[in-house]
């Protein structure tokens, strides 16, 4: 049951489209990080373990300078890791139902870009929300979630399609420019009430690069571009550094012929359609892929 378990979510990762892969992460994080706890403390007699919190801080931003310039990776860590069973609960939903709207607007490739600098726009929030505003006293003050990577897409689909219907439960179709404006508000009615005020500061900074985005992206510029432009590079680094080097040919004396010590695995027409599918996926999803493409993939993963 657990192998299949683990081919199903290791196909969806490949060929799904880019909201499934964030939701993947973000709960494959979400159970390490809570099997960490339970392990730490089980030991530590079921009290919060020291080390746990120490695991955890490591890998939350803080509203310390020097914790995150002596944790730099937190300002990307912060953004995929969760706790409580809640908060990963709604912003994985949030990321699904305005996620899809993205990709089906603007394209999948859209979609990591927004969350990595929705994410980061939200730290920046949190940040300086807890070292300008007096409201802010606690030291030691951490802040993870997805949050403002999520609002940042919740706020570009509907500034993208504020016309497009969404239908609620008890409520019907309702106008997404409505629903978004309400999400807003709860988040300021919450600062108002001092409740969880950093997180709801992150939102509306995820809120703000949201508008920017699309803002920017009607006027001729594409803020996507740079971050798929260095993940294509890195990309491209990986595969060569990974890509076995085809053995030189031997020559044996005596008339035999030269062979090679590595035939190469795949014929050059089948790799030729993989790379043609995988294009597709990267532009339109998985979803978009034919029968028969869907099984050319099958056919070449077998024989990788």
């Amino acid at each position: 049951m657990f192998k299949s378990i683990s081919s199903d979510i290791k196909r969806e990762f490949r060929y799904g489209n880019m909201v499934t892969r964030l939701i993947l992460i973000n709960i494959g994080v979400f159970v390490a990080i809570n099997i960490v706890k339970l392990i730490l403390n089980g030991l530590n007699a079921g009290e919060t373990s020291p080390i746990f919190l120490k695991i955890l801080y490591g890998l939350s931003i803080s509203d310390d300078w020097w914790h995150n310039l002596t944790h730099p990776w937190v300002i990307f860590t912060s953004m995929f890791l969760h706790e409580g069973f809640w908060h990963i609960l709604w912003n994985m939903l949030f990321l699904y139902w305005f996620g899809r709207i993205i990709g089906d607007f603007i394209g999948d490739n859209k979609i990591f870009p927004l969350y990595l600098m929705g994410g980061l726009a939200g730290s920046l929030g949190f940040f300086a929300a807890a070292n300008l505003l007096p409201m802010f006293t606690a030291s030691s003050y951490f802040a993870m979630g997805a949050s403002g990577a999520v609002m940042a897409i919740v706020m570009a689909a509907g500034v993208l399609a504020p016309d497009y219907q969404m239908r609620l439960l008890l409520i019907g179709l309702v106008k997404l420019k409505y629903i978004v404006a309400a999400i807003i508000f709860i988040d300021i009615i919450s600062i108002a009430n001092n409740i969880n005020t950093g997180g709801h500061f992150a939102h509306l900074g995820g809120v703000a690069f949201g508008w920017y985005f699309i803002y920017s992206l009607r006027q001729g510029v594409d803020l996507s571009k740079p971050v798929n432009g260095a993940i294509d590079s890195f990309l491209d680094w990986l595969s060569s550094e990974n890509k076995p080097k085809r053995a030189k040919l031997r020559t044996v004396r005596g008339g035999k012929k030269s062979e090679s010590q590595n035939p190469p695995i795949r014929s050059a027409s089948l790799q030729e359609k993989v790379d043609e599918i995988l294009d597709k996926i990267r532009e339109s999803g998985y979803e978009s892929l034919t029968e028969e493409e869907k099984e050319t993939l099958f056919q070449a993963s077998k024989k990788d």
